[in-house]
């Protein structure tokens, strides 16, 4: 994922403009393009868009479900069954986990 800086450098030099171009097209200095394009400051997504609006492009931002690895059809089927059957289910799962966990102690011989 790029940081607002790398992505700012890389319009703007797929553009074909100066700092000092774009700072004067934005009103600011150069200094201050310089800044955002080194990370050292961070702008906000207000200016982002504008500064690469003043380039030609349209920033987008669009967020994605995570996948946390679980299958959401296994719990959809655990919740048919009545609440005993998953407290037994539960019970049986804790048991296994417990059964082959390397931190158990093993009862004196």
């Amino acid at each position: 994922m790029k940081t607002a800086g790398q992505l700012l450098l890389e319009v703007r030099r797929r553009h074909g403009v100066s700092q000092e171009r774009l700072a004067r097209r934005a009103s600011t200095t150069q200094s201050a393009i310089s800044r955002i394009e080194r990370d050292r400051i961070s702008p906000s997504v207000e200016t982002l868009r504008e500064l690469l609006y003043l380039l030609g492009e349209d920033l987008t931002l669009e967020a994605e479900e995570r996948d946390f690895g679980i299958d959401r059809t296994l719990i959809a089927e655990r919740f048919k069954a009545s609440p005993s059957e998953r407290v037994e289910y539960g019970l049986a799962m804790a048991e296994q986990l417990i059964a082959i966990s390397p931190n158990v102690r093993s009862e004196a011989i």
